[in-house]
């Protein structure tokens, strides 16, 4: 079986929808197996007031990111969707000929599009442990995709616990954006596939810096999966922009994934001679970039009933 292509949208529809219609023509054409949307709730993200300002410790080292909430809930609710565009882009991805996906961020956001008929779901990399939104999509969705990006071994371990039974696929990340190449560590797929056979790999590397090696280095180490965020924009068009492919770099991956396997590694070795920089170390801590972005993006966005915020752990 060739490996999936996952096109991420993220944020670079620019809550357009006539991009949104682009977008899903141009990742099927490009040979795409999934278009995947964020079910982002601007409504949703929750104030936290340490990250108006950010937080610095006495030596003058950053102790929390700077993330206005006002700022960022303006720019978020130019982003939103409705649940009827969301079934509309599930419909056009069916015409297409491409499956749809979107990552859920809250528990009511699971409730929200349940029923929508998407054919896959995913949790992002600072959900992998919120155990009870696991449960949750377990319930629902036949195909479940996690990142484990930023989440500690043990937690992975227990996510592991919580989706035995289920169809799903780890996706081994870097929550660095843009990822240096000697930060993918894809040792750490191998370490993952101790938990389910299906191993891709989510890549946030540069493309105009380091084109694809990461997403084919994976590739020819048998990931599963490959999720990039996908653009039919220039790269400085969009927020997520510098860490997306277009048409034209997502059909090059097609290709390079329906290779046999003993030759998209004999390409990566002889194209790319300091591929190596890549394997990294299958376990290892968390860098401070990652720690940083795990703190403000692990209870992001939130469920809110009844005027009480609900986190996605508990």
């Amino acid at each position: 079986m060739n490996p999936i292509l996952i096109a991420e949208f993220c944020q670079n529809h620019n809550g357009r929808w006539e991009l949104v219609e682009r977008m899903v023509e141009e990742a099927a054409a490009a040979g795409a197996d999934y278009a995947k949307l964020q079910t982002i709730r601007s409504r949703e993200l929750t104030h936290r007031p340490r990250f108006d300002e950010g937080e610095f410790y006495p030596d003058g080292r950053v102790k929390t990111i700077k993330r206005p909430y006002e700022a960022e809930l303006k720019r978020l609710s130019a982003l939103d969707l409705s649940l009827e565009q969301e079934a509309k882009f599930i419909e056009l991805c069916r015409q297409a000929g491409i499956r749809s996906m979107t990552t859920v961020f809250t528990r009511s956001g699971v409730q929200d599009v349940k029923e929508l008929g998407y054919d896959a779901i995913k949790i992002a990399s600072y959900d992998c442990a919120s155990y009870p939104l696991l449960r949750d999509v377990k319930a629902v969705w036949g195909k479940i995709f996690v990142s484990t990006g930023a989440t500690f071994d043990e937690e992975i371990e227990k996510a592991a616990e919580v989706l035995s039974g289920a169809d799903y696929e780890f996706l081994h990340c870097v929550t660095i954006y843009p990822t240096p190449l000697e930060e993918v560590h894809l040792r750490r797929m191998e370490w993952l596939r101790r938990f389910t056979p299906r191993v891709g790999f989510s890549d946030h590397s540069k493309p105009s810096e380091t084109g694809l090696w990461a997403s084919k280095a994976a590739l020819a180490f048998g990931a599963s999966c490959i999720e990039r965020h996908f653009t039919v924009l220039a790269p400085d068009e969009t927020r997520d922009g510098p860490v997306s492919v277009n048409p034209e770099q997502l059909r090059e991956l097609r290709a390079f994934a329906e290779r046999p396997r003993e030759e998209r590694l004999e390409i990566l070795k002889r194209d790319f001679p300091a591929w190596e920089v890549m394997l990294g170390d299958a376990h290892r801590p968390l860098s401070e970039q990652e720690l940083l972005n795990r703190d403000y993006y692990r209870g992001r966005f939130a469920s809110k009933v009844d005027g009480k915020v609900i986190y996605n752990w508990e």
